[in-house]
């Protein structure tokens, strides 16, 4: 199928203004901008905004639940079954790409890859790594029992065994390694500040990675954790709430990436409670919910490169959106569009993603009217979303 889109404006990705201009998609890519174009099909798209499909470079297709060892005691069916509902609204959102980094196999590629299921471009890491009593370990301090299934997180210390788990997650088509190298939210034993695993087990993991010609990805948090992670090889830092000015100094000479997810953190501070969040969970959620926004900001004016991302778990998948707005608030909507398009891309090693050029992939979002002047129309009001030259 071949797809016009026309009298419509152009967000290319990178560019501060927009183009009057059609665009021309054929064997689910971009043939051409401009001119004219025999098609099978053709959008007006007259009044909107095309903009290149959005990327979201922190999803958990498996988060199913706030609550770590509800998931990981699931059946790996339902699991699976309710990754799929989620990939599929991400893409109705606008999400034609998502990085998933604690979670994925070949399975759920496999399905999406087949047409068995819907849903976007989807690159993930596997299981995330965690030391023992770190994020990615479910246990609270009167409990003891496995993991069971290790969907979204495993549990694995030295380097030795962290060298083997890498290798072995490539070898399953992982995109990248997701480690967890601080404290976390939903974790109920680790404080947020400390780093986690020692220099010699990141090190065995980055240069895994790099060996292999990718990259690690770290939840991180503060200044130590970063710096931790960074120093020893890391290359995308998820999250980065207490980030301060010397840190964003370091991760802007090591070329690292920052993936702020403030939508995490304003939905569990909204609707945490309700929804059965441990108490000690809404606390640190609170410590870093203040200074999401103000890392953005501390990255920026250290000249780090800002992707987005939005780690929402459970039923606040649907406040997917709301990560623009509250990113737009900090940097407006031209850096946040590039954030989440041709940055992202870059991040991904992607570069036929991002962007509305010839050759690149026919992934689009056409918006009503235009997000520079009205960012509201980016979370709010009617979307057309075309995955691969196909009409969502």
């Amino acid at each position: 199928m071949s797809l016009s889109i026309i009298n419509g404006t152009v967000f290319d990705g990178v560019s501060e203004e927009l183009i009057e201009e059609s665009v021309h998609i054929e064997d689910g890519r971009i043939a051409r901008i401009g001119g004219p174009f025999e098609a099978d099909r053709v959008l007006d798209a007259r009044g909107k905004t095309v903009l290149p499909g959005l990327i979201d470079a922190h999803f958990h297709a498996y988060g199913i639940a706030l609550d770590l060892v509800e998931i990981e005691s699931r059946s790996p069916s339902y699991l699976a079954y309710s990754g799929a509902r989620r990939l599929k609204r991400a893409l109705e959102r606008g999400f034609t790409t998502v990085r998933d980094v604690a979670g994925g196999d070949p399975g759920i590629t496999r399905a999406l890859a087949e047409g068995l299921i819907a849903g976007p471009r989807y690159l993930y890491t596997g299981p995330a790594l965690s030391q023992t009593g770190g994020h990615g370990d479910p246990r609270g301090t009167d409990s003891d029992f496995c993991g069971c299934h290790e969907f979204l997180n495993e549990v694995v210390d030295g380097a030795d065994a962290l060298r083997q788990a890498v290798r072995d997650r490539f070898r399953r088509g992982a995109h990248a390694i997701k480690i967890m190298a601080s404290g976390g939210v939903v974790s109920l034993t680790d404080p947020i500040r400390v780093p986690q695993y020692s220099p010699e087990e990141v090190r065995a993991v980055t240069e895994e990675a790099k060996r292999r010609g990718s990259y690690v990805a770290a939840h991180a948090y503060s200044p130590e954790a970063i710096r931790h992670a960074v120093e020893n090889g890391v290359r995308s830092v998820e999250h980065g709430n207490l980030l301060d000015a010397e840190t964003a100094k370091l991760m802007a000479e090591h070329d690292a990436f920052l993936v702020p997810t403030l939508a995490a953190y304003d939905a569990m501070d909204r609707r945490g409670a309700e929804l059965g969040m441990a108490a000690v969970s809404q606390e640190k959620n609170r410590e870093v919910l203040a200074s999401g926004q103000k890392a953005v900001e501390v990255a920026r004016a250290a000249g780090v490169r800002i992707g987005f991302g939005t780690d929402l778990m459970g039923v606040l998948e649907d406040e997917q959106l709301t990560g623009l707005r509250l990113q737009v608030e900090v940097e407006g909507p031209l850096r946040v569009l590039r954030a989440a398009t041709s940055v992202n891309a870059e991040l991904l090693r992607r570069p036929d993603l991002g962007r509305v050029a010839a050759g690149c992939a026919g992934d689009l979002l056409l918006v009503d009217g235009d997000p520079f002047a009205d960012p509201a129309v980016l979370w709010s009001g009617e979307r057309t979303v075309v995955r691969a030259g196909q009409v969502v």
